[in-house]
């Protein structure tokens, strides 16, 4: 599961973590029956690990906590959203690791 450099979200705490954050925020939108989602878990740790203290890192399960996935309009998964500012700067649609460190190194800048 995910490490402990990784931030789990639910909807009461999404604002605070994510909006309200002093550095980038990656938020990767999951769910438990998601194989493209597992694919990319390591990824997203490993990055929450390299980028630690220049980019949060953080997990939001869509089947437990509806609303925030709701807000972004999330329409399938894995969607991973990078917020600067309160605001999304980026979305990464599907399992591409590539895409997703590029996303996050541009962020961190």
């Amino acid at each position: 599961m995910a490490s402990n450099d990784v931030v789990n979200l639910e909807d009461g705490t999404f604002d605070n973590e994510v909006l309200k954050s002093e550095i980038p925020v990656l938020v990767d939108f999951w769910a438990v029956w998601c194989g493209p989602c597992k694919a990319i878990a390591p990824v997203v740790e490993q990055i929450a690990t390299d980028f630690k203290g220049k980019v949060k890192v953080a997990k939001m399960d869509i089947d437990k906590h509806q609303a925030v996935a709701q807000r972004y309009n999330i329409r399938s998964i894995p969607t991973l959203l990078v917020f600067k500012g309160g605001k999304v700067i980026d979305t990464v649609i599907g399992a591409d690791p590539t895409r997703i460190k590029e996303s996050v190194k541009k962020a961190a800048v």
